[in-house]
């Protein structure tokens, strides 16, 4: 959780990481989301439009930070305006790592917010999504 006292600009943020995607992970993301399209859950289907095997949807991976910011929100913090841009795909087997840079810390109306870039990678140091996200603290 954050301690806006202690933030500085710059300072990287603990990481989370997640542990390697499965195919399954990918199926029960389909359903949850209502996004079947096979080249997320069918590897033939994927090799045959030019893909090694299935890909993880990028709303997963956007999923994986959006935990990562609830997690370093905590109860001190509410967040606002989460944006992300996708990098690299992910597939099956890709830990994902998500982390954060203090962008800046400022002060509006007598509340205060930090400002946060985003990164999610897998190994080795592949971007697969980068965003922001302004966390209001109380």
């Amino acid at each position: 959780m954050l301690n806006y006292e202690s933030l500085h600009e710059g300072q990287r943020l603990e990481s989370l990481f997640k542990p390697p995607v499965t195919k399954v992970q990918l199926v029960k993301y389909a359903g949850a989301s209502g996004d079947f399209n096979p080249l997320h859950t069918d590897d033939a289907f994927a090799q045959e439009i030019g893909m090694q095997g299935v890909i993880a949807h990028g709303m997963l991976v956007m999923g994986f930070l959006g935990e990562y910011v609830m997690k370093l929100a905590g109860d001190q913090a509410v967040p606002a305006n989460f944006k992300m841009r996708f990098g690299a795909v992910t597939v099956p087997g890709d830990r994902i790592t998500c982390s954060a840079f203090v962008k800046n810390l400022y002060e509006e109306r007598g509340q205060r917010f930090v400002r946060l870039d985003l990164i999610a990678e897998k190994e080795p140091e592949q971007v697969v999504g980068s965003g922001e996200v302004v966390l209001q603290i109380q």
